[in-house]
């Protein structure tokens, strides 16, 4: 019994310990994300107005791009919340009205879609449309799909969000349109699970669409991260479904920017891909796109990237040379993110480094 009470005893002392461990390693955590905002500007009260890309060195009246967003608002059969996501939307719309295109949205039942909101994703430019009139009449009132009148646009937008799984694939006037534009060799593009719109267009030949094209989407890997069951939500994982209609598809590393560019498709891996999606069709339709600062979000992902091909010395210099240039904000909150969740998928070594980068950020800020 004696033995038995020292080995409780140790064990209590341990777990202890440990617990104490974790405890500190938290706080030091935490420690190394920004304070909350103690600005008297409150990004919530951002209007699109305020926004330098949009007001400095207005662009000549250029057409109209057509965005489709879903009409679903839930899992099918469950009562799991679903829609589309507003950041693939407001960032895309803001693109290519700075660069000379109106935006208008359609939906396949029309009226006012289901919307993904998520506060830890929002920047100014998300705000932004919330406070947008023009905007959030279009999206109030979206246009029926069936309802388009498709001669009118330069080119298509597919946003994302799950509820798209659902209701773009047998769509059969988002099959129409991606057939006619694609025939009038329009701009097509398409960002997370956007490209769901793609999996059942065939050709007047009768070729899938799909077939020896490159593109990406949200991949299996993403998808099943966030959700285990995903194989039993979704109808299918986006990625399986694209390369078995033939599709070569190009799978970037997790949740960071990823733009393939086939022809006059364009395709983006997640949200962390929506600026550069949108600015490449602005590029496949004949223009430069309009310079722009970059959010701090995408100069998280920038340093991520770097750290990913090339290592933790090159982030550290662009670390470097992002807080040495002004106004060039970094989101810390999205490295500590990446941060955990390599840990959760047990690549230990490479969390660790993404923290050093996340202390060194902050060390410079």
């Amino acid at each position: 019994m004696s033995r038995l009470k020292k080995v409780v005893k140790w064990s209590l002392i341990t777990l202890a310990g440990l617990v104490a461990l974790v405890a500190g390693f938290g706080w030091w955590f935490i420690s190394l994300l920004p304070s909350a905002d103690t600005s008297s500007e409150n990004p919530k009260d951002t209007l699109a107005g305020s926004l330098p890309y949009l007001t400095n060195s207005p662009v000549e009246k250029r057409g109209k791009i057509l965005a489709v967003v879903t009409s679903t608002g839930s899992f099918e059969g469950t009562d799991k919340k679903t829609g589309y996501e507003l950041t693939e939307l407001s960032q895309a719309y803001y693109v290519f009205l700075a660069n000379g295109f109106e935006m208008d949205i359609a939906s396949p039942r029309g009226g006012e879609p289901p919307m993904v909101l998520d506060d830890d994703d929002m920047e100014s430019y998300d705000y932004a449309f919330l406070n947008d009139t023009s905007a959030q009449r279009k999206l109030r009132s979206t246009i029926p799909m069936d309802s388009v009148q498709l001669a009118v646009y330069e080119g298509i937008y597919f946003v994302g969000g799950k509820g798209v799984m659902f209701d773009f694939p047998d769509h059969e006037g988002i099959q129409h349109a991606v057939k006619l534009y694609h025939e009038q060799d329009k701009v097509i593009g398409a960002v997370c699970h956007g490209p769901a719109a793609f999996v059942n267009v065939k050709l007047a030949d009768g070729t899938p669409f799909l077939k020896d094209k490159r593109v990406c989407s949200f991949t299996n890997r993403e998808e099943l991260f966030l959700i285990k069951n995903a194989r039993e939500l979704l109808p299918f994982l986006l990625q399986d479904k694209l390369t078995e209609r033939g599709a070569v598809f190009a799978e970037g590393a997790l949740y960071l920017e990823n733009v393939i560019v086939d022809g006059n498709l364009v395709t983006g891996q997640n949200p962390w891909s929506t600026w550069a999606t949108a600015e490449a069709m602005v590029t496949q339709l004949g223009y430069e796109p309009k310079e722009r600062q970059k959010t701090a979000s995408e100069n998280a992902v920038r340093i991520l990237a770097v750290y990913e091909n090339k290592g933790y010395g090159d982030a550290k210099l662009v670390i470097e040379e992002l807080s040495s240039a002004e106004k060039q904000e970094i989101s810390r909150q999205l490295i500590a993110m990446h941060a955990l969740v390599a840990v959760m998928q047990g690549e230990l070594k490479k969390g660790l480094g993404i923290i050093g980068l996340l202390r060194y950020t902050k060390s410079l800020s």
